[in-house]
């Protein structure tokens, strides 16, 4: 018997526990999925927007991989603590694939980027998406905030620009949390900016996204002709038609918007406006009272190489709400290689290595192996890639001995697994919570109360 562990409970770590028992070149392999939460899915459950039901229905797909009998979930094991580090994991496996994610944001590097108000938009999802470890600030000053700026012009960014100009009755069926979506109904934010230092031709987000904006009932989108025409690509039709066709259905769906911006009325009582900004470049947030005010951008244009250049024109936009998303990053183990430059765990396809040789046992795959890119399939190829190099190695892996009972010895080491009968009494919970509130299921926010759920 092969005996794997796989840590981490996402999207790729699932699709690596998946590979492992379901192929035919290494008979009878076992596999547990650690994760340090109690809940399984990483961020299916905690990073998809909670309007966004059909991306989130993944999780039954995920579902049926972890009830796999070949397969065991043990949420609430953290490795580093309690003495499970990477060499004791590689005793009670013969192999680790590490699938631990980007788990920290990316910072803006400005003066003023930690004055009160000023918040990353990871803990803005975190906490409409009920983390256990979420800031739960957002109900007091950060969301009585007028006018709010969401700094970057991907999908991350879209998203909390959506959730804070959408309607909190449009949320009222959705999982988000009680506390989180009172808060949002008694928001006093009115205006938000999704502003990006490039142009149209060069931001992240999606179509599909895209067109959520303008889909909301409760907000108006607002995009200025004058910045749209600052993108070589939006003005040219050679140079818009050598363009990926995604990205010219995105210069399309902001080309509407601009159009048609001058010839719309004054936003109504209550209607949000959300404009959408692009060729800004955030210098410096602003204090005001003691709480950011102000964010300080200055004007960029295209440099020709792909790239963009200030002008030294500036402009400050009145905020007492920023959400920085201009991406995540990796974060290093204890005792296991990371390269800090690119925030990775180093490997040759997906062989994790120490000082350039592979490392015998252990395994990378998902974002701590290529870095925070592409969408959730894009964890298919890559969890097969790394699954293939274990299964090469699985000869000489399978030669070394190691614990009879991993789950006893991690009991015996302090740890209290929360297996899968646990996670399915937490989704009992949710729901019976749901219930009791009007709605459908409900998240619990919080550890004690998702800890206790799983041991009724």
């Amino acid at each position: 018997m092969l005996r794997v562990a796989v840590v981490g409970s996402g999207p790729s770590g699932v699709y690596a526990a998946s590979d492992l028992v379901r192929q035919s070149q290494v008979p009878d392999v076992r596999v547990h999925v650690l994760d340090r939460l109690p809940c399984p899915y990483g961020l299916v459950r905690y990073g998809v927007a909670p309007d966004h039901e059909k991306i989130k229905s993944l999780q039954n797909n995920l579902r049926g991989v972890l009830e796999d009998e070949r397969i065991g979930f043990l949420g609430n094991v953290e490795v580093g603590a309690h003495g499970l580090g990477p060499q004791r994991l590689l005793e009670l496996y013969h192999a680790v694939v590490y699938c631990v994610g980007a788990a920290r944001d990316r910072r803006l590097g400005v003066p003023g980027e930690d004055l009160p108000g000023s918040h990353s938009a990871t803990d803005f999802v975190s906490w409409y998406s009920a983390h256990p470890d979420a800031p739960h600030d957002f109900a007091g000053p950060a969301l009585a905030a007028r006018s709010a700026v969401v700094i970057g012009v991907g999908n991350v960014a879209v998203d909390v620009a959506r959730i804070l100009a959408r309607a909190a009755d449009d949320l009222h069926r959705t999982d988000v949390p009680q506390g989180a979506l009172g808060a949002l109904a008694a928001s006093g934010v009115r205006e938000v900016h999704m502003v990006g230092r490039r142009g149209p031709s060069q931001a992240k987000f999606t179509t599909k996204e895209l067109r959520e904006l303008g889909a909301l009932t409760s907000a108006e989108v607002v995009v200025d002709p004058a910045e749209l025409a600052r993108d070589p690509a939006y003005g040219s039709p050679d140079a818009a038609a050598a363009l990926p066709a995604a990205i010219r259905r995105n210069l399309d769906v902001v080309r509407t918007w601009a159009e048609r911006t001058p010839d719309r009325p004054a936003a109504a009582d209550g209607v949000r406006r959300l404009h959408v900004r692009f060729f800004l470049r955030p210098v410096e947030l602003l204090a005001d009272g003691g709480r950011v005010g102000a964010v300080r951008f200055e004007r960029t244009a295209p440099d020709g190489d792909g790239g963009v250049r200030g002008t030294g024109a500036y402009e400050d936009v009145p905020a007492q709400l920023v959400l920085r998303a201009v991406g995540y990053r990796g974060v290093a183990l204890p005792g296991l290689p990371f390269d800090d430059r690119s925030g990775t765990m180093p490997h040759a396809a997906g062989r994790v290595l120490r000082d350039g040789a592979p490392s015998p046992g252990e395994y990378v795959a998902g974002w701590i192996k290529r870095g925070p890119t592409g969408v959730i399939g894009t964890n298919r190829p890559c969890a097969k890639e790394t699954v293939a190099s274990l299964l090469q190695d699985a000869p000489a892996l399978s030669a070394r001995r190691v614990a009879d009972d991993p789950l006893a010895e991690l009991r015996a080491g302090g740890h209290r697994p929360v297996e899968w009968p646990g996670w399915l009494a937490i989704e009992a919970a949710e729901s019976a919570l749901g219930l009791s509130l009007g709605r459908g299921s409900v998240k619990i926010p919080d550890w004690a109360g998702l800890l206790d759920a799983a041991t009724r």
